[in-house]
């Protein structure tokens, strides 16, 4: 069983944006609803009150359609909502004229207040609703114009003042633009984020990319040299065999010394791509989460370390930072390494793993990369545990013993 609110925080940041800014527009209507709706049972009688409240109800409910369909069309899932921003449109006119009937029609005093409430409010709301499916600030200014207009010219069968007219037709104007910027900034915010994130991955895909053309020279050094100098001394070899000299032979031992000379140099690249420093990986990491907008704390000692602790203690890191810009939503990463009897032990802890439903394992940095860090560790007697430690907290921890416990915990094992 899902946990209450593990819905919330299995969603990625910019999808708990994006539901916070769906349902901050959705609370426009609920405030429609309530500011115009629920107050003119305290102004009229309960049969008009009931009409009015109706008449909100309904175009809330056509508002709140139009924004989450034009929220969709922005983050482009859907096409743009042209017939539903028109019927709303026709909604607003149906609901504004209708409220003008019973202001005309109905006894004189809060109820001309009230209608007139209904009037003007929806027409505000509207207007900052619509501008939410529209591209350019010359488009969003003629929407609230409009709506600005059409309020002053519904204004004449009240026979209203012109000044009041002028005043109405301002209202509506301030109060739509308003809304209409507030609703700007949140789609701008909420886009501004998707992208943030975007860039992130982005990021992680380039040092990925990069780790493996490092990989790419550093075998190509290693290899292109080698394989031409065993092409030409292997030719060299074949014309001194068809002249029948014996130089031939050992120009054969000179390319079977280069070839397994190549064998070493190959898996050296691959074990440790010619070993990785402790300390060049941990100020490395700080700085790619920083980049990232992750809080890293990095803390202990790494002088005095064996080279071979260090190289396997930094692909640990490296691949632990990795997995944090790729898997996840962390906003904090705590790095330690602390000497504990005669071993190092190296933590890395994030508060970025997404829960999933039910008993299914949880999403984190896990998968083939901790099989490559155990075996990298098991040729320094080091030991790898990984795994949740809390709500969304991932936790890994590497374990070397020292070279002097080294030694004995290889002749124990043997």
């Amino acid at each position: 069983m899902r946990r209450p609110g593990g819905w919330w925080r299995v969603k990625s940041t910019p999808e708990k944006v994006e539901t916070y800014t769906r349902w901050s527009f959705h609370l426009f209507g609920v405030i429609e609803v309530f500011a115009l709706g629920v107050t003119a049972y305290g102004r009229t009688g309960a049969g008009l009150a009931t009409a009015l409240f109706l008449l909100v109800t309904v175009h809330a409910a056509v508002s709140m359609l139009v924004s989450s369909r034009a929220l969709d069309w922005t983050l482009g899932r859907r096409p743009q909502p042209v017939r539903l921003m028109w019927t709303l449109v026709v909604v607003s006119a149906v609901v504004s004229a209708t409220a003008v009937v019973i202001a005309e029609r109905g006894p004189a005093g809060e109820v001309e207040t009230a209608a007139g409430s209904v009037y003007g409010g929806v027409l505000c709301f509207a207007a900052g609703v619509i501008t939410l499916g529209v591209s350019g600030r010359r488009r969003m200014v003629a929407v609230v114009g409009g709506f600005a207009v059409g309020a002053g010219l519904l204004t004449f069968p009240l026979e209203m003042p012109l000044l009041a007219s002028f005043v109405l037709a301002g209202l509506v104007m301030v109060t739509g633009g308003f809304l209409a910027i507030t609703s700007i900034f949140s789609l701008w915010l909420l886009n501004a984020v998707y992208a943030l994130d975007e860039a992130r991955e982005t990021r992680a895909r380039l040092a990925v990319a990069e780790e493996r053309l490092r990989f790419g020279r550093d075998l190509h050094d290693v290899m292109g040299r080698n394989l031409a100098v065993i092409a030409l001394k292997s030719e060299l070899a074949v014309q001194l065999s068809r002249r029948g000299r014996p130089e031939a032979v050992e120009q054969m031992i000179e390319v079977q010394r280069i070839a397994q000379e190549s064998q070493r140099e190959v898996r050296d690249v691959v074990r440790g791509y010619r070993e990785a420093a402790l300390e060049v990986e941990l100020a490395g990491a700080r700085g790619v989460l920083s980049a990232a907008g992750i809080v890293a704390e990095i803390d202990g000692e790494t002088a005095g370390l064996p080279p071979e602790v260090q190289s396997a203690l930094g692909w640990v890191v490296r691949e632990a930072t990795t997995n944090v810009l790729r898997h996840g939503d962390a906003k904090k990463v705590a790095v330690t390494v602390r000497m504990s009897e005669g071993r190092v032990v190296l933590t890395v802890e994030n508060d970025g793993v997404a829960e999933t439903p039910g008993d299914g394992p949880p999403t984190g940095p896990g998968g083939s990369g901790l099989s490559g860090l155990r075996e990298r560790l098991s040729a320094v007697a080091g030991t790898l545990e990984a795994g949740p430690v809390g709500r969304g907290v991932f936790r890994l921890t590497a374990e070397v013993p020292l070279p002097a416990a080294a030694g004995s915990a290889l002749e124990a094992a043997s």
